[in-house]
C-alpha cells in the first residue's frame, strides 16, 4: 500500500494537475477523461483543513476510499447540487483516494438512473460491489502511485458498462463552452433533438435538467473568478454571465449556502473542483 513518502518521491509530469508533500491530483488515462475529471490522492494531517471544510457542487459525482482505523471503506457521492462538509471526517482517516467524475461520468460505470442519486452518500459496496472490490484491492497491492494509477485506469477502462448518449455529451460540451449561457431552446435547435428529449436525458444520465446543470455551471465559473483577489464582485458577476448582481448572489447563495463576499472572505473551508468546465 502506498504511503506519503512515495508522493515526495513521485515524478512530475503533465499528467499531475496539482500536488503538495501530502496530496497529487492527477488525470486519468486519456481515453477516460471524457468521464472522469482527476485522481485525488492525500494524506490527512491534523491542519490540513478545518472540520467545516466543504466541497462546492458541480454537479458530478465522486467515488471516495478511504483508510482509517478500521480498514478501508468507500463512499459514493452521487452527484451534487449542494455543498457537503467533509472536514471533520477527512481529518480522521489515514489515506483518501478520490475518482472525480465529469458530469454524467459515472452513468458509463454503473445502471443506476442518476437523479435517485442526487446528493447522497451511500457505500458504493452496495452499488457495484465487483468494482468496489476490484479497486480496494488496486490500493491495497499497489508498490507506488504511478502503480496505483496505472491499475486503476486499466480498471476503469475493462468496466465501462454503458455508452452515454451522443446528444448529452455535445450537450454538456456546448453549456460549459458557453459557461452555462445557453438556452435548452438553442440547445435542442443546434442538434436538432426536442427540449423535453434532451432533459429527459440529462434527468437519466446527469442527475439534473439543462436548467440546473447550467446554473451550476456559471456558479462554477465565478468561484474561479472569485479565487483571484483582483476581481471585483460586479465583474465576477458580469464575466459569469449572469443576469444582474441579485441574480448572481441569490443563484450563488442557493447552491453554496453562502454568499459570494462570505466564500471570499473564508476560501481555505471550500474545496472547488480543479479539473471540471474547462
Amino acid at each position: 500500500m502506498i504511503s506519503k513518502n512515495d508522493i515526495l518521491s513521485f515524478e512530475k509530469t503533465d499528467y499531475v494537475l496539482n500536488s503538495g508533500d501530502d496530496f497529487i491530483y492527477h488525470l486519468p488515462h486519456l481515453e477516460l477523461r471524457n468521464w472522469i475529471s482527476n485522481y485525488t490522492i492525500t494524506f490527512p494531517h491534523k491542519n490540513m483543513m478545518t472540520d467545516d471544510y466543504t466541497v462546492i457542487p458541480h454537479g458530478s459525482a465522486t467515488l471516495v476510499f478511504y483508510c482509517d482505523s478500521k480498514g478501508m471503506h468507500s463512499d459514493l457521492f452521487g452527484p451534487s447540487m449542494k455543498p457537503i462538509a467533509v472536514g471533520k471526517k477527512a481529518s480522521q482517516c489515514d489515506m483518501i483516494f478520490i475518482i472525480e467524475f465529469q458530469p454524467a461520468g459515472l452513468s458509463v460505470f454503473i445502471d443506476m438512473k442518476q437523479k435517485e442519486l442526487i446528493d447522497k452518500i451511500i457505500s458504493f459496496n452496495e452499488v457495484n460491489i465487483e468494482l468496489n472490490n476490484l479497486i480496494i484491492e488496486a490500493l491495497y497491492n499497489s508498490n507506488s502511485i504511478m502503480d496505483l494509477i496505472n491499475i486503476i485506469d486499466d480498471i476503469l477502462l475493462i468496466n465501462q458498462n454503458s455508452i452515454c448518449p451522443l446528444e448529452l455529451k455535445l450537450s454538456i460540451k456546448r453549456i460549459i463552452e458557453n459557461l452555462g449561457n445557453i438556452s435548452s431552446k438553442d440547445l435542442s435547435e443546434e442538434l436538432f433533438y426536442s427540449e423535453r428529449q434532451l432533459n429527459r436525458i440529462f434527468n437519466k444520465y446527469l442527475g439534473m435538467n439543462i436548467k440546473s446543470f447550467s446554473r451550476l455551471v456559471r456558479v462554477n465559473k465565478a468561484i474561479r473568478l472569485l479565487n483571484d483577489p483582483q476581481n471585483s464582485i460586479t465583474d465576477i458577476c458580469n464575466l459569469s454571465g449572469f443576469y444582474d448582481l441579485s441574480h448572481f448572489i441569490h443563484d450563488f447563495s442557493s447552491i453554496c449556502g453562502i454568499t459570494p463576499h462570505e466564500y471570499r472572505n473564508n476560501m481555505s473551508d471550500f474545496y472547488s473542483e480543479i479539473a471540471k468546465f474547462k
